[in-house]
C-alpha cells in the first residue's frame, strides 16, 4: 500500500494527551480550523495555547480513529488574546494559573506576551504581582522562550525532532546562543549531527567558507565519519583529500588550517610510517591503553607459587590432561598481570580458560567475567560454570546517560572494581574506546586475560584492538592450534580452519553439519532459505525459527541482503492475523511475536527480569515482542528474560527486525543453525574473514545456499580489515 501524502496541517494546541520528557514524544489534541484533530510525533515542550504549522501524513487505526503523524513541526506562540489565555492558564510559566492568567490578559489583550518578554515590569499593575514576582515570572517566561525559540530556529532548518531534543538536552536554553557562535558545534560535539546540517546553518550565519570553524569541523567529521569504518586516525595524505571534496577548498589551504587545528588541539599528529591524524577523544584512549598495559608488563610483581604444581593438582582434581600450548597458556596466565589467549573453534580454549579461572582462584584471587554482549557473557557463564556479565554491566553506566550524552561508569579510577584478575571473552569485539573504560576501572595490581580469535571480524565500534595487541608482540600470547579428535569430526570445524588457512571448504559432504545448497539465482535462495527457516529444519531438527535458527547476509542490502530476508522471512514465520497489534515503523512493521534487534547502544532503558532490575540494552541484543499497545504507543520486548518498554519512536530508532542479520551484528552470538546466502553482493563485503566469521557462529547445523564460485572468491580474497589506529607502533615504542 502506498504512503499517504505528506499534508500541512494548522491549528491551536487544545489540549496535550500525553508527553514524554525524555524523548519529546508528544499525543496532542489540535483545533484546526474548529475541527480537533489527535495529533502524534516529537514535538518538544510544546504547550496548550500554541499555533504549529505541521507537515505530516494522517494514518486511520480501527480503534484510536483518525491521527495526523507530524514529521516536521513549525511553532508559533499564540497571538490572540483567548489563545494566550489558554498558553498561560496551561502552568507554562510558573506562578501562574487559570485566575492569575485570566487577570493579566483581561489587562494586556493581545499585547499580553510581548509584555512578558519587553516590559515585565508592567505585570504589578495586576492587583497580587509584586515587583519581585513579576521579575520571576519574567525570568521562566524568557527560558520558556528560548525553548520555543530554539525549537523554531531548529525546525526552520530542517532540523529533525529527534536532532532537536538530542540538542536542548544538551545545551538546554543557551543552545540557541552557542550555535549563533559557531555553528559548527553541532557536527563536532558529541551529537555527532551532519556537517551539512551545521554547514548549512552557518551560511545563513554568514561564516566564510574558509574559517577556521568550518575547516576544523569539516576535517573532524571526515575523522568521525572514518571512525565507524573502524578507524581510530586517517593518514593526513588521506584526510586532506577526503576533506578537500566534502568543503571544496583547496588542499594547500587544508594544509595550513590543520596544523594550526594540530597547535591548537583539536587534533593530534602521530607519526608511524606516516603521519596519522587524531580526534583527541581517540589518541587519549589510545595513550591510555599503551600506558596501563606497560605498567602492567613492567611492574614487578611476586613470583607466583610452583606453577606447575599448581596445574598438576588441577589435572587430578578434574580428571583432564592439558595439551602442551594449554598447559603454557595456564601457566603465563598465572605468571603475568596481563596475558592473550586466541585460537579457532575445536583448539580447547573453553577448557583451557577454565583452567586459567581455577589456577587463579587457587591463588585466591576474586576473578570478574565478561563478555561485549549479552549473549556471549550467558554463553561463557554456561561453559566456566560462573557468574559472567556484559562489559557495561561490569562497569555499570553512570545513571543520566540520556540527558548528558556522555558515556560515563561507574567504575573507574576513583572507584575500581573489587577484582583481582579481570577475564574477558570474545575480545574480537571490544572497540578502543570500551578497552579504555575497562582498563581504567581495574585495580592498579589486578590482572587482564583477553580471550578472542582475531581471525573474526574486528569490533564494531573504532579500533582493532585484539589484533593491535597480538601483532604488537609485546603482550604474552598463546595461540592454541590444536584440532583435538571430538572437534575434528566436526566439518564446521574443519571447514572453519580450511578457510582461515586460505583453502576451499569441503562442499561434497550431506552427512555432517556443513551443508551446501547451489542455487543460480537470487530468487530461488532466498525462496529455499525461507523455506529452510519455517518448515525444513524445525522438522528435521526441532529448531525454533525464532530461538535456534538464524540467517545472516554479508550485506544489507539487495535480495539476499538482511532487509529484503526479513521481509520474507516475517511474512512466512510471524503473518498479520486478526487480533494480532502492529505498528509501522519507518523501515518495518512489527508484530506481536517478531524476533527483532537492538542497532544502537541504549544505556538508559532500564529492564527487569524477575526480582531482578537494570539498565542498558545493547548493539546487536535481540529478544522476542511481547506486547503491542497502540493506546499508550509502547511495546514490551524480552531480550533472554530481560523485559523493557519501548515508545513507538524509539522502536523506530532503535529497532530491526532479526530473522535475518548482517554477519558483523552476529559477532559474539552462537546459534544451533546457521544460514549464509552466498550468491551475488558487492566483493568488497565477500572476504575471507567475513566467510569465517560466519561459519564459527554455527553450533550444530551451517547451510550456504548460493554459488561455489561466490565461496571461492570470499575463500581467497584475503583482505585484511585495514584499520588505521598507530596502536602497535605505540605499544611497540612503549616497551623499548
Amino acid at each position: 500500500m502506498a504512503e499517504p501524502e505528506l499534508t500541512v496541517l494548522e491549528g491551536c494546541v487544545e489540549n496535550i494527551v500525553y508527553a514524554n520528557e525524555d524523548s519529546g514524544f508528544t499525543v496532542l489534541d489540535l483545533d484546526a480550523g474548529g475541527e480537533l484533530v489527535c495529533v502524534v510525533g516529537t514535538l518538544l515542550s510544546v504547550e496548550v495555547g500554541e499555533e504549529l504549522r505541521l507537515t505530516g501524513r494522517y494514518s486511520a487505526h480501527p480503534t484510536y480513529g483518525t491521527q495526523f503523524r507530524a514529521e516536521v513541526a513549525e511553532r508559533r506562540l499564540p497571538a490572540t488574546a483567548s489563545a494566550i489565555r489558554k498558553y498561560l492558564a496551561s502552568g507554562v510559566v510558573k506562578g501562574i494559573g487559570p485566575g492569575l492568567a485570566q487577570k493579566i490578559v483581561e489587562r494586556f489583550q493581545d499585547d499580553t506576551l510581548k509584555i512578558l518578554e519587553e516590559t515585565p515590569e508592567r505585570l504589578v499593575e495586576i492587583p497580587g504581582i509584586s515587583k519581585r514576582k513579576a521579575e520571576r515570572m519574567a525570568e521562566d517566561f524568557k527560558q520558556v522562550f528560548g525553548v520555543r525559540a530554539l525549537m523554531l530556529f531548529l525546525s526552520s532548518h530542517q532540523v529533525n525532532p529527534m536532532q532537536s531534543v538530542q540538542i536542548y538536552k544538551k545545551w538546554g536554553g543557551g543552545a540557541l546562543d552557542k550555535i549563533r557562535q559557531n555553528p559548527y558545534i553541532l557536527s563536532t560535539s558529541d551529537l555527532h549531527l551532519p556537517f551539512v546540517l551545521a554547514d548549512n546553518i552557518a551560511k545563513d550565519f554568514g561564516f566564510p567558507q574558509d574559517s577556521s570553524e568550518r575547516v576544523w569541523a569539516g576535517l573532524s567529521y571526515v575523522l568521525s565519519y572514518n571512525s565507524n569504518n573502524g578507524h581510530t586516525a586517517l593518514p593526513r595524505k588521506l584526510l586532506l583529500p577526503m576533506a578537500e571534496r566534502l568543503l571544496g577548498l583547496s588542499s594547500d589551504l587544508l594544509d595550513v588550517q590543520l596544523d594550526a587545528g594540530i597547535e591548537a588541539g583539536f587534533f593530534i599528529s602521530m607519526q608511524e610510517l606516516t603521519e596519522l591524524i587524531f580526534l583527541p577523544l581517540y589518541f587519549t584512549a589510545q595513550k591510555y591503553i599503551v600506558s596501563r598495559l606497560q605498567l602492567m608488563l613492567r611492574v614487578y610483581s611476586e613470583k607466583p607459587p610452583d606453577v606447575e604444581a599448581a596445574i598438576d593438582l588441577l589435572e587430578r582434581e578434574k580428571g583432564i590432561v592439558y595439551e602442551g600450548l594449554q598447559r603454557r597458556a595456564i601457566q603465563q596466565a598465572v605468571e603475568h598481570d596481563a596475558f592473550i589467549l586466541t585460537g579457532g573453534p575445536g583448539t580447547g580454549k573453553t577448557t583451557t580458560l577454565n583452567g586459567i579461572i581455577d589456577a587463579l582462584e587457587q591463588q585466591g584471587k576474586q576473578v570478574a567475567i565478561a563478555a561485549p554482549t549479552g549473549r556471549a557473557a550467558m554463553r561463557i557463564s554456561e561453559v566456566t560454570g560462573r557468574e559472567a556479565k556484559t562489559i557495561h554491566r561490569l562497569l555499570e553506566v553512570e545513571v543520566g546517560f540520556a540527558k548528558t550524552g556522555k558515556l560515563e561508569f561507574v567504575h573507574n579510577e576513583q572507584n575500581p572494581l573489587e577484582a583481582d584478575a579481570v577475564i574477558v571473552d570474545e575480545m574480537s569485539m571490544v572497540d578502543t574506546l570500551l578497552f579504555d573504560a575497562l582498563l581504567r576501572a581495574m585495580k592498579p595490581a589486578s590482572k587482564l586475560v583477553l580471550v578472542g580469535d582475531f581471525h573474526q571480524l574486528p569490533s564494531v565500534g573504532a579500533g582493532n584492538v585484539l589484533r593491535d595487541l597480538i601483532e604488537s608482540g609485546v603482550i604474552p600470547t598463546v595461540e592454541l592450534t590444536h584440532i583435538f579428535r571430538q572437534a575434528a569430526q566436526s566439518l564446521i570445524v574443519t571447514n572453519a580452519h580450511e578457510i582461515v588457512e586460505g583453502r576451499m571448504p569441503d562442499l561434497s559432504r550431506k552427512d555432517n553439519d556443513f551443508f551446501f545448497l547451489p542455487f543460480p539465482n537470487g530468487a530461488e535462495a532466498a525462496a529455499v532459505i525461507a523455506d529452510l527457516c519455517s518448515f525444513r529444519l524445525p522438522k528435521s531438527y526441532g529448531f525454533s525459527p525464532f530461538e535456534e535458527i538464524q540467517v545472516l547476509c554479508p550485506s544489507r542490502k539487495g535480495e539476499l541482503g538482511s532487509v529484503e530476508l526479513n521481509h520474507r522471512l516475517q511474512e512466512r514465520l510471524n503473518p498479520a492475523e486478526p487480533g494480532k497489534m502492529e505498528f509501522k515503523s519507518s523501515a518495518y512493521r512489527f508484530r506481536t511475536g517478531d524476533k527483532v534487534m537492538q542497532i544502537k547502544n541504549n544505556y538508559d532503558i532500564s529492564w527487569t527480569k524477575g526480582e531482578e532490575t537494570g539498565g542498558g540494552i545493547f548493539n546487536g541484543d535481540i529478544g522476542i515482542i511481547k506486547m503491542i499497545d497502540r493506546g499508550s504507543k509502547t511495546m514490551a520486548i524480552d531480550f533472554d528474560e530481560r523485559v523493557c518498554y519501548y515508545s513507538f519512536d524509539m522502536a523506530n530508532e532503535q529497532l530491526e527486525l532479526a530473522y535475518a542479520i548482517t554477519v558483523h551484528k552476529s559477532q559474539g552470538n552462537e546459534f544451533e543453525a546457521i544460514i549464509l546466502p552466498v550468491l551475488g553482493g558487492f566483493d568488497k563485503l565477500y572476504y575471507r574473514n567475513l566467510l569465517y566469521t560466519a561459519v564459527t557462529r554455527a553450533k550444530r547445523i551451517l547451510i550456504l545456499v548460493g554459488q561455489r564460485s561466490r565461496i571461492e572468491f570470499m575463500v581467497k580474497n584475503d583482505k585484511k580489515n585495514l584499520r588505521y589506529t598507530g596502536m602497535k607502533s605505540m605499544l611497540r615504542e612503549s616497551m623499548q
